[in-house]
C-alpha cells in the first residue's frame, strides 16, 4: 500500500513459537502497574537489604554484638528505603524503553554512591551510622551489580510477558535493508514490523503495523516527528529512536543506546523526565518552606505600601499560560490603575509606562510585585524558577511566529529564570526563547541556585 509519499513495505510474522502480538494481561499487577508501581521497588528493595546484612553478617558473624544488632537492623531498613527514594529520582524507576541496551551498571554505581553519601549526611549529626563505616565500599560494590541486574531481570521478563518488540524502519530502502539486516544478528528477539521511507502519516503507520518502536534509520528533520506525532507515539508507549549519524553527533548528544550495533538516541517531547519534575518540586518546596519567614514579612510591608499608593483591591489576579500549555491565575501586586487595560486587549508594559501608579515603579524594577507569586508556587502551578508565563493571547501570536515556542511550557513556569538573568524585561522573544530552551536540556539543582542567586543581583541592581 502507499502512505503519501512513503513507500510501505510489510514484514510477515515470524511462525516460531515467539510471538510479536503483545500478551494481554489483568489482575492486581496490571492495576498497579497502570497507577505507576513497578515490581523493580520490591526487588531493589530485597536486593539493597540483604546486601547490607550480608556485609554485617560476613564481616561480624556470630560476635554481631546483640546490643546494636536492632539498631543496625533497623538503620539498614531506613538507608534501603532512602536509597529506593533517590533512585526514584534518579529516573531509575521510569518506564523503560523496549528496545536497545543501556549501560546499567555505571550509572547504577554513581547514583547508590549518591544515596550513600545523602545517608551520610543525614545521620552525620547524630553520630550513629545505620552501615558501619568499613562496611561501605563493599555494599557499594554489591548493590551496584545487583541493582543493574535487576534492570536486565526486568527486560528479559518483560520480553517473556508482552512478546519480543515490533519495530517499524523508516527511511531509504538501502538503509532500513541495512537495518533489518543488523537487527536480525544482534536483536534476534525484536521483529521488523514494516519498513517505510517517509515519517510521513508516521502514527498511522505504526498504528496499522501494531509497531512497539520506531527506529528513524535515515537523516531526517525532526519538524516531522516534532511535536507530533511524538507526542501521540509516547502517550501509545511507543519508542522513538534517532540513529546517530556525524551531522546528528553535533547536538552534544550524552545518553546512547545501542541498536542491532548501531547508535540510536530515544526521542521524548519533553526535555525533563517526570521523576525531574517531581524532584524539581521537591526541591522548591523545600526551599518555600526554609525562606517562608523572610518571604512572610516581605510580602506584608509591600502590601502595606502598596494599599496605601495604590488604594484598595492591591492584588492583581491574570490569566497566564501554565504547564503543557494549562491556563492559570497568576496573582500579584497591583502597580497599574484599575483601567489599565480598559480595551481588555492585552499591552505589554513599555519604559516608563504612564500606566505605573507613581510611586509604584520600584516593585516593578526590584520584582517586588511578584511576591504574592509564591502563592502560586504553593500551589503548583508555578516553580521558583522556570521560563516566565506569557499572556494567552501573546502566546498564541509567538507560536505561530517562533518555531518551538510552546517548548517554554514543558515546565511550570517560574517566578524568575535563565531568560530574566541574562536578559531583559524587553529582550526579543525569540532570544528569551533561546535562554528557556537552553534552562530545559541543562536543568539541574545547581542550575535552580545559581539563577536564583543571580535573581538577587539583578534586583539589587534594578536591572529591567
Amino acid at each position: 500500500m502507499r502512505l503519501m509519499t512513503s513507500t510501505v513495505t510489510t514484514m510477515k510474522k515470524p511462525t516460531s513459537n515467539t510471538s510479536a502480538t503483545p500478551l494481554k494481561s489483568s489482575g492486581p499487577w496490571t492495576w498497579l502497574g497502570a497507577r505507576g508501581f513497578r515490581y523493580l521497588y520490591l526487588l531493589d528493595f530485597a536486593a539493597l537489604f540483604a546486601t547490607m546484612l550480608i556485609v554485617m553478617v560476613g564481616r561480624f558473624g556470630s560476635t554481631w554484638p546483640d546490643a546494636t544488632r536492632q539498631q543496625h537492623l533497623f538503620g539498614m531498613l531506613a538507608a534501603t528505603c532512602l536509597h529506593i527514594v533517590v533512585y526514584y529520582f534518579a529516573g531509575m524507576y521510569e518506564r523503560p524503553l523496549r528496545l536497545g541496551r543501556r549501560m546499567w551498571l555505571s550509572h547504577v554505581a554513581g547514583v547508590t554512591v549518591i544515596a550513600l553519601l545523602v545517608s551520610a549526611l543525614i545521620i552525620l549529626p547524630t553520630g550513629r551510622y545505620p552501615i558501619p563505616r568499613a562496611n561501605l565500599p563493599f555494599v557499594a560494590v554489591i548493590a551496584s551489580i545487583l541493582v543493574a541486574g535487576n534492570r536486565h531481570l526486568s527486560r528479559a521478563l518483560r520480553s517473556r510477558r508482552f512478546g519480543p518488540p515490533r519495530v517499524l524502519l523508516v527511511g531509504s530502502p538501502d538503509d532500513t535493508e541495512l537495518a533489518a539486516s543488523h537487527l536480525k544478528e544482534s536483536d534476534k528477539q525484536a521483529v521488523v514490523a514494516g519498513q517505510i521511507s517517509s515519517p510521513e502519516r508516521l502514527l498511522e503507520a505504526a498504528s496499522g503495523m501494531d509497531a512497539t518502536d520506531i527506529l528513524l534509520v535515515s537523516e531526517t528533520s525532526l519538524d516531522h516527528i516534532y511535536p507530533e506525532p511524538l507526542r501521540s507515539l509516547e502517550q501509545r508507549k511507543t519508542g522513538v529512536y534517532l540513529r546517530i549519524t556525524a551531522k546528528s553527533a553535533l547536538m552534544g548528544l550524552r545518553s546512547v543506546r545501542e541498536v542491532g550495533g548501531m547508535p540510536y538516541v530515544a526521542l521524548r517531547s519533553n526535555s525533563l523526565r517526570p521523576s525531574q519534575l517531581r524532584f524539581k518540586r521537591l526541591v522548591e518546596l523545600g526551599i518555600l518552606f526554609v525562606v517562608s519567614p523572610i518571604i512572610l514579612i516581605g510580602t506584608g510591608l509591600v502590601a502595606i505600601y502598596v494599599r496605601i499608593r495604590a488604594g484598595k483591591n492591591i492584588l492583581y489576579w491574570q490569566t497566564r499560560t501554565g504547564f503543557d500549555g494549562q491556563p492559570f491565575s497568576m496573582v500579584k501586586f497591583r502597580t497599574m490603575g484599575p483601567d489599565a487595560e480598559a480595551d481588555g486587549k492585552a499591552v505589554k508594559a513599555g519604559t516608563n509606562d504612564p500606566r505605573i501608579v507613581k510611586g509604584c515603579e520600584w516593585l516593578r524594577t526590584t520584582r517586588a510585585d511578584e511576591l504574592p507569586q509564591f502563592w502560586n508556587v504553593l500551589r503548583g502551578q508555578m516553580s521558583i524558577v522556570g521560563p516566565r508565563p506569557e499572556r494567552p493571547e501573546l502566546s498564541a501570536q509567538y507560536e505561530e511566529l517562533i518555531p518551538g515556542y510552546s517548548r517554554r511550557n514543558e515546565v511550570p513556569p517560574g517566578i524568575t529564570g535563565l531568560a530574566q538573568v541574562r536578559g531583559r524585561y524587553h529582550t526579543d522573544p525569540g532570544y528569551k526563547l533561546g535562554h528557556d530552551i537552553q534552562y530545559l536540556v541543562s536543568w539541574s539543582p545547581l542550575l535552580d541556585l545559581q539563577i536564583m542567586l543571580r535573581t538577587v543581583a539583578v534586583v539589587l541592581r534594578r536591572k529591567q
